[in-house]
């Protein structure tokens, strides 16, 4: 059987710089979708529909409860 070789110094030191690149790449990407997921949120939350459920939902919590009180 081929047993592995280890390469040679130079070939490892270009491999790991790689790979650190594409790892940054990888953390500046999530950053990227980081900020487009919390833009998304922050526009379905401010959205006239979701407001009019929110106003609904509330208005439904709060008939519910006065009926409770009474």
């Amino acid at each position: 059987m081929n047993q592995p070789r280890i390469p040679d110094p130079e070939t490892r030191r270009r491999s790991i710089e790689k790979m650190r690149e594409v790892c940054r790449q990888f953390d500046a990407l999530n950053l990227l979708l980081d900020e487009a997921i919390f833009l998304a949120e922050a526009d379905i939350r401010n959205s006239p529909l979701n407001v009019y459920r929110l106003k609904k939902a509330k208005l439904g919590v709060v008939s519910e409860s006065s009926k409770l009180d009474t």
